[in-house]
């Protein structure tokens, strides 16, 4: 992108913040939601979080689950709509995205769903399961460092589930999740350029 537009990884995306509806399906369900510019993949439902949603198991029935990097909220609301007795967290640095997810959440009466700032995460919470689409385009040491602070927080036996495009250093992302955070990983599916990395934690 250029360096007039907007960065969806900023708390305050410069852009208008003019709402849209977008009809989507989750979770084997047509849903309307709204998006807006300045979020990411504000316009649709971005294929790497479609080929995330096709690949993971269902989430667990309970506890604290998250959606980091949640944007206008996909995954969370997946999350929610499929474990309706846990507490879905989604987490962004984008004050608009955090709206956009609370307002969908809402209309889809969705109540499990908290939405949060990074630091306004209890620093002690453990998570059961860990979704993700990260924001890749951060770039490498900001991406490094959000993961480091990120993966240790699964509860013992917990997974995080990654989808990474394959150009943009999915294989090296694995790599390095292994060699510098200790957590195993495996790659569980890849298609149309992406791969999910499943990460666990003993």
């Amino acid at each position: 992108m250029s360096g007039t537009e907007d960065h969806y990884f900023t708390a305050e995306p410069a852009s208008a913040d003019e709402r849209r509806r977008l009809t989507v399906r989750l979770v084997d369900r047509e849903v309307a939601v709204q998006t807006a510019p300045g979020v990411f993949s504000g316009s649709r439902l971005d294929p790497g979080t479609q080929v995330l949603l096709r690949s993971v198991p269902a989430p667990p029935a309970e506890g604290d689950l998250l959606d980091l990097g949640c944007g206008w909220g996909p995954v969370a609301l997946s999350l929610a709509m499929l474990s309706p007795g846990a507490r879905v967290w989604a987490v962004d640095v984008n004050r608009r995205a955090l709206d956009l997810v609370a307002r969908n959440a809402a209309e889809l009466g969705l109540d499990g769903i908290r939405t949060a700032e990074p630091d306004g995460v209890p620093a002690d919470l453990r998570f059961a399961t860990i979704w993700s689409n990260p924001p890749i385009r951060i770039g490498k040491p900001a991406l490094h460092a959000l993961l480091d602070d990120w993966l240790p927080r699964l509860a013992p036996g917990g997974a995080a589930w990654l989808v990474v495009q394959k150009s943009l250093g999915a294989d090296s992302l694995q790599g390095w999740i292994e060699q510098e955070l200790g957590m195993p990983v495996n790659r569980v599916a890849s298609s149309k350029g992406f791969r999910v990395l499943r990460v666990t934690r003993d």
